[in-house]
């Protein structure tokens, strides 16, 4: 017999593994991103605090409507996020493949 695969879980236990390494500190915050189907989002987020400090996506007004969940709106959700990072002195960043 098969059995059923619990894909969120599987998914949470990867995410754990990754996020044991790679934490976000004031110096080097973490860059998380997400891909829905529909839409592509970006945050960059300092651990210690708890709080994210610049975050984009394809809601922002600036893109809403004219990009999706394809490579165009990676580039342009990660230029506006780089601008807004840039604007609040962030340099450097540790990227968090999620799960």
């Amino acid at each position: 017999m098969y059995s059923k695969v619990n894909r969120k879980a599987v998914r949470a236990k990867k995410h754990y593994r990754i996020r044991r390494y790679i934490t976000g500190t004031p110096t080097s915050p973490r860059l998380c991103v997400y891909r829905s189907a529909k839409h592509m989002y970006a945050q960059i987020i300092d651990d210690t605090k708890g709080c994210t400090l610049a975050a984009a996506s394809t809601l922002d007004p600036s893109l809403k409507g004219i990009y999706g969940g394809n490579k165009e709106a990676a580039k342009k959700v990660g230029q506006l996020l780089a601008a807004k990072a840039l604007e609040k002195g962030i340099k450097q960043v540790v990227f968090d493949r999620g799960g």
